[in-house]
C-alpha cells in the first residue's frame, strides 16, 4: 500500500492506494469521524483484482480541515478532485453512512464517471429529528471538543456483544473517532443536516447495491430497503449482527457482497 498527499482543488487529500496498476478502480469512502483504517477488513481481498482508493474526507484523519459548514457539493467535489489529481477517468464506489450519501451526490452528478455504486448503511434524507440530533452533537463536540462525541459515536456504530467481546477492535476504533479534527466533525455535521437526495434516486441510472444492517439503530433497514426500491434495477444485502458500521462487525460477508455484486459490472 502507498500513502500519499494530493493537492485536490482547494485542500491536500490524504489517501491510500493498493492493488494492481491497470486494474479496474474501486474508491471507499468514509463515514463522519473515520479515516481509511475503517476499510482495514476490506482492503485485502479488494486489492487482489482491483486498484483500490481510499481517502480521508476534508477535515478527517491527515486531510485538510477548512472551518464549517460543509456541504454535499463540497465533499462531492472533493472525490471528483482528487479522481482528476489522480487521472482516474471511472471508478467503483463504496461508500458507507456519510460516504454512502457522498456515493450517491456522485451517482447523480457524475454517472459517466462511475461503474457500480454501493450504499451502505446510509440514509439519503435529513429528517427534522435527524437535523435535531446532529444540532445536539454539534453542541456537545463544540463545548466539550470531540472527546464527547466518542462513546456516544460507539453506541450507534457497534452492537453492544461487539462492544463488550471485541476490546481492541473497539480501542481502534474509538481512537480513531477521537483523531478527527474539530473543525472537520463540526463542518461535515452541518452537511448532514442539508441531505436531500431521497427525492432524487430514482434518477440514478448506474448499478446500485444498498447494504443495510439488521441491527442499525441510525439507518434502519426500512428505511434502506425503501431507498433501494427507488433505484430502478438496484440490488440489497442485509447483514448480521451489525449496527450503523457493517463493514467492521462483518467484514467478510461485507467484502463477498461487494465483489458478487461487482464482479458482473467488470
Amino acid at each position: 500500500m502507498e500513502d500519499r498527499l494530493i493537492k485536490a482543488g482547494d485542500i491536500t487529500l490524504h489517501c491510500r492506494l493498493s492493488g494492481p496498476d491497470g486494474a479496474p478502480w474501486i474508491t471507499l469512502l468514509n463515514s463522519i469521524a473515520s479515516n481509511v483504517s475503517m476499510w482495514d477488513g476490506q482492503v485485502a481481498a479488494l486489492s487482489a483484482d482491483y486498484r483500490v482508493l481510499l481517502l480521508d474526507a476534508r477535515g478527517h484523519g491527515e486531510s485538510t480541515a477548512t472551518p464549517p459548514p460543509y456541504g454535499f457539493d463540497l465533499l462531492v467535489g472533493d472525490v471528483i478532485a482528487l479522481w482528476d489529481a489522480l487521472g482516474i477517468t471511472r471508478s467503483h464506489v463504496i461508500g458507507l453512512s456519510l460516504g454512502g450519501m457522498i456515493a450517491a451526490g456522485l451517482a447523480l452528478a457524475r454517472p459517466d464517471r462511475l461503474g457500480g455504486v454501493v450504499i451502505a448503511n446510509s440514509m439519503m434524507e435529513a429528517t427534522p429529528a435527524f437535523v435535531e440530533s446532529w444540532d445536539a452533537r454539534i453542541t456537545l463536540a463544540r463545548e466539550h471538543g470531540i472527546d464527547a462525541v466518542v462513546e456516544p459515536t460507539l453506541a450507534r456504530w457497534l452492537t453492544s456483544a461487539f462492544i463488550e467481546t471485541q476490546i481492541e477492535r473497539v480501542a481502534a476504533v474509538r481512537t480513531m473517532i477521537r483523531s478527527t479534527s474539530l473543525d472537520g466533525f463540526i463542518g461535515t455535521a452541518e452537511a448532514l443536516k442539508t441531505l436531500d437526495y431521497r427525492k432524487r434516486l430514482t434518477e440514478i441510472t448506474r448499478p446500485c447495491l444498498f447494504i443495510a444492517g439488521r441491527e442499525d439503530i441510525a439507518c434502519p433497514v426500512a428505511g434502506i430497503k425503501a431507498e433501494a426500491a427507488l433505484v430502478t434495477g438496484a440490488q440489497y444485502a442485509e447483514l448480521s449482527p451489525a449496527a450503523h458500521i457493517s463493514n467492521l462487525e462483518q467484514p467478510d460477508d461485507f467484502t463477498r457482497a461487494v465483489l458478487d455484486f461487482l464482479k458482473p459490472l467488470d
